[in-house]
C-alpha cells in the first residue's frame, strides 16, 4: 500500500506507519455512536445559579490558592469560512452580473461604515452599485486591500473604539487582564496558531502590548504554539484507500481542534480558561463576561477542593472494610451522582469500591458554561453511558449521535442548552502533580467527514474534539451562563450584531 517514498513522508511528519494504518482502519470501521442516557438539563446535569450563588462563586475564586493560571485560545484557523459568502458573491460580480437582494455582499457594502476595518481612504463613500459592491469585496478579501480572505480570524479588526480599532486577539488580551490576572500582576495567554500566521500575530501583539500594559497595569506573558504536524491524519478516497495528490503524494490534513489536547497538555499552570478566538464582544460587555468567567473559575476551584478533600480522606483510611470507609464511600457516591451525574456499576468488594471511587475522583476537572439553546449550530451537554458501565457528563456534536435511532433523536430534540466553548480546567491532582491529559482521551469519540481536494471527493478523520472526546474522562460540571457571554463571529456580518457595535 505504501512505497518507500510514502514511508519517508510519514516519518518526516513525526508520525509512524502504525499510526497511519490505525487511521485507515478507522475509516473502514467507523466510530461507534455515543450511548446517550439523556440530555443534561437544569433538572439534572446543568447547574443554574442564583445571583447570590454566583456572587459566592466569584468570591471563592478571588480568595482561592492557585498554582498559576492562564488563558488558552484556539486561534489557528484562517478566516476563509468567515468570508465564504463574500467570496461567492465576488465571483458573481466578477462575471459581470449583479447579486440578488439579500446577498451578503449587498449588506457588507451598504453598511461598510459600521465595520471596525472600514476607513474612508480605502472604501470611500458607500454606493448602491454593482461596481462599488465588487470594489468592497475585493478590498476586504484581497491585495491591495485588507487581505482578510487569507488572514487568521484573530488579526481581523472586530470592534471600533474612540481611540482604536481592536482585533479579536486584542480583545482576548483585554479580557485576560480582568479575570485571569495573577497575583504577581501578570496575565498569561497560550494562543494556538498556524506557523505561517505567526508574523501577523506578533505584529498584532506589538501594536497593543505596551499600551495595554500601561492602561491596565498588567504584564502579559504570551506563548504562541502550533498544532503538531504529527497529529495530522491521512485522508482517504471514497473506497478508503490512501488519498494521493496529482503529484502522487499522500495527503494529510489537520485533524480538528482535538489535536490541541497535546498543546494543552504542555501548559504548566494549574488553572486554564479556554475560549475560542472569535467569541469576544465589545468591551462594554466585559463586566458580564468577566463576572461569569469568574463564576466558572470559582465553581471549578470549589469542585477541586471538594474532590481533593475526599482523596485525602481516603489516604487516611487503612481498612476499606471499616465503617468509617463505608461512610466515606457512601458520601462520595452521593456526591458523584448528585453533582457530576456519575452513577457507578455495583461493586461488592470494599477494596474494589474504594479503588473505583478514587479513580473517578482523581482526574482532570472542567467546568463548562452552557447557554440556553437559541438555535445555534454545534454541540451540546448530555449524560452518556461510559464503557465501564458508569454514566458521566459529556459535550457531544450532532455527528456523534445516531439520528436514525428514535430515542436518541428525541433526546437531542429535547435538549435545552448549547455549548459555547467557555470552560475552565484544573490540570493538577491533589498532590500537586500535573495530569497526563492524553490518558483521558476517548479514541472512539472522533468522527469522519466528507471533504474535497482539487475537485476530488475525499474522507477526512477528525480526532476526538478538544472539549468532546479529548476530555471524555474528565470530571465535568455544567453551569448555565447568560447568552450575553456568547458572541461568536462565524461570518463577517455577525460583526453587525449589537455585541460588536
Amino acid at each position: 500500500m505504501f512505497t518507500s517514498e510514502d514511508l519517508k513522508q510519514i516519518e518526516s511528519r513525526g508520525a509512524t506507519l502504525k499510526q497511519v494504518d490505525a487511521q485507515i482502519e478507522r475509516f473502514r470501521k467507523g466510530f461507534p455512536w455515543m450511548k446517550i442516557v439523556g440530555a443534561a438539563t437544569p433538572e439534572r446535569g446543568i447547574l443554574v445559579l442564583s445571583d447570590e450563588e454566583a456572587d459566592k462563586a466569584v468570591k471563592y475564586y478571588e480568595g482561592a490558592s492557585i498554582a498559576g493560571k492562564c488563558k488558552f485560545v484556539p486561534a489557528s484557523g484562517a478566516a476563509s469560512r468567515m468570508f465564504k459568502s463574500i467570496f461567492a458573491d465576488l465571483k458573481v460580480l466578477e462575471g459581470g452580473d449583479d447579486i440578488p437582494e439579500g446577498a451578503a455582499v449587498r449588506r457588507l457594502a451598504a453598511e461598510i461604515e459600521k465595520f471596525a476595518f472600514y476607513t474612508p481612504e480605502l472604501f470611500g463613500t458607500p454606493e448602491d452599485t454593482p461596481e462599488y459592491r465588487k470594489s468592497v469585496a475585493s478590498k476586504v478579501l484581497g491585495e491591495p486591500g485588507l487581505g482578510y480572505g487569507s488572514k487568521p480570524k484573530g488579526v481581523i479588526k472586530f470592534h471600533r473604539y474612540p481611540d482604536e480599532c481592536r482585533t479579536a486577539f486584542a480583545e482576548h488580551l483585554v479580557e485576560a487582564q480582568d479575570y485571569m490576572r495573577n497575583d504577581d500582576g501578570t496575565a498569561s495567554l497560550v494562543v494556538t496558531i498556524s506557523p505561517e500566521h505567526r508574523p501577523l500575530f506578533e505584529a498584532a501583539l506589538a501594536e497593543v502590548k505596551d499600551k495595554y500594559e500601561k492602561k491596565y497595569g498588567i504584564r502579559y506573558n504570551i506563548t504562541f504554539t502550533y498544532q503538531d504536524k504529527a497529529t495530522d491524519t491521512i485522508a482517504v478516497d471514497v473506497k478508503n484507500r490512501p488519498f494521493r495528490t496529482e503529484d502522487d503524494v499522500l495527503l494529510f490534513r489537520p485533524a480538528g481542534h482535538g489535536a490541541l489536547i497535546y498543546n494543552l497538555n504542555a501548559v504548566p499552570e494549574e488553572i486554564v480558561s479556554i475560549k475560542n478566538i472569535d467569541n469576544v464582544s465589545n468591551e462594554r460587555l466585559l463586566p458580564v463576561t468577566a463576572r461569569y468567567k469568574k463564576v466558572l473559575l470559582g465553581k471549578c476551584l470549589e469542585l477541586r477542593d471538594t474532590i481533593f478533600g475526599y482523596l485525602k480522606a481516603f489516604d487516611g483510611i487503612s481498612d476499606p472494610a471499616s465503617a468509617e470507609c463505608r461512610q466515606l464511600c457512601d458520601k462520595v457516591e452521593s456526591f458523584l451522582d448528585k453533582v457530576l451525574c456519575i452513577q457507578l456499576p455495583l461493586t461488592t468488594d470494599p477494596a474494589d469500591r474504594v479503588a473505583l471511587l478514587r479513580s473517578k475522583l482523581n482526574r482532570p476537572i472542567r467546568v463548562c458554561g452552557m447557554v440556553k439553546n437559541e438555535g445555534e449550530p454545534g454541540g451540546g451537554p448530555f449524560i452518556i453511558a461510559g464503557k465501564d458501565g458508569s454514566s458521566n457528563l459529556q459535550i457531544l456534536e450532532s455527528v456523534q449521535i445516531n439520528m436514525a435511532d428514535e430515542r436518541s433523536e428525541k433526546i437531542l430534540s429535547n435538549a435545552t442548552h448549547f455549548n459555547p466553548v467557555d470552560l475552565v480546567c484544573c490540570l493538577r491532582d491533589y498532590k500537586g502533580e500535573k495530569f497526563d491529559l492524553l490518558k483521558y482521551v476517548d479514541e472512539d469519540a472522533g468522527f469522519i467527514s466528507s471533504k474535497s481536494y482539487q475537485g476530488r471527493e475525499l474522507k477526512a478523520l477528525e480526532l476526538p474534539g478538544l472539549w468532546n472526546g479529548a476530555m471524555s474522562d474528565w470530571n465535568t460540571l455544567f453551569v448555565e451562563v447568560p447568552l450575553e457571554t456568547f458572541n461568536p463571529v462565524k461570518v463577517v456580518l455577525d460583526l453587525l450584531r449589537p455585541a460588536h457595535q
